[in-house]
């Protein structure tokens, strides 16, 4: 009973005592009710729990703490339940932020997170706690962090994304399998910082072509990186400019939220674009 408690409703006070615990030496798992209210914790994650170990030259470190946090798009969120800000922490060197896609996923992620030597953000896409259902062994396992997954094989386009929008792009790569005859190779990044460049751009050398997909906005969201190390590392196999289809660049709607995800449809106008080109 003494393991699990309730803390004061204050995110900055949660992830510092986290912190602190874990400094101490104990496995602390800070929880922040959703994802969007992790704000007021950013500067104790970013110049204390990224920074620890680097400002005190490795005498002391935090890398018991991991922060999990419920994430993304749920039907009626709205601004303040919805939002995906997974691309403001993958600018912080010193934490690893990771992104499970279903239950198996989670609890191997999670346990490889409670067990890395760094702090992790652990983001839970919350429409998958009802909406996911499979097999979860109940013996302790883990999967490699930093480490994307092929979850299908393709020949024609490259798909990735991570959480809620590797299920549609499995959908996607369906419909453009029926509707366009294209093969399409879903990948799923699971691990957003340090990220695996290495399966991208593998694939995007057999495929020529490379879409991303995520809920968070447009401008500056993680698929831009992707875009621009893909260019740098396989300029000469791309047969296409690369896609990104992502949130637009306006605070999460209610009643609009339909029109504003990167659904099927707008993956499979963007799987058109990179053929057609």
């Amino acid at each position: 009973g003494d393991r699990v408690f309730n803390s004061p409703l204050s995110e900055q006070g949660i992830v510092a005592f986290g912190i602190g615990l874990a400094v101490g030496g104990a496995t602390a798992i800070a929880e922040i009710q959703f994802a969007d209210y992790i704000f007021p914790a950013f500067d104790q994650i970013t110049n204390e729990a990224a920074k620890f170990r680097y400002r005190s030259g490795n005498l002391f470190d935090c890398g018991k703490l991991t922060i999990r946090t419920p994430c993304g798009a749920v039907g009626h969120g709205a601004l303040y339940h919805s939002q995906s800000p997974e691309a403001f922490f993958a600018h912080i060197p010193g934490i690893k932020v990771v992104i499970p896609r279903g239950p198996y996923q989670a609890k191997g992620l999670l346990l490889s997170c409670i067990r890395d030597p760094n702090p992790c953000v652990f983001f839970e896409p919350k429409i998958l706690y009802r909406g996911a259902i499979e097999e979860v062994p109940t013996k302790d396992y883990t999967l490699p962090l930093s480490q994307a997954e092929v979850v299908q094989e393709g020949n024609d386009v490259t798909l990735v994304g991570w959480g809620t929008q590797v299920h549609v792009l499995l959908e996607v790569a369906k419909i453009a399998q029926e509707k366009l005859g294209m093969s399409c190779e879903v990948i799923d990044l699971r691990t957003i910082l340090p990220w695996d460049s290495d399966t991208i751009c593998k694939s995007v050398v057999k495929t020529g072509r490379l879409l991303v997909a995520h809920e968070a906005t447009h401008t500056m969201g993680f698929a831009a990186e992707i875009a621009a190390t893909v260019q740098s590392e396989c300029f000469l196999n791309l047969e296409s400019p690369i896609e990104r289809v992502c949130g637009y660049d306006t605070p999460f709607p209610h009643v609009f939220e339909p029109f504003y995800i990167p659904d099927q449809w707008k993956c499979l106008e963007g799987i058109k674009k990179l053929v057609n080109y």
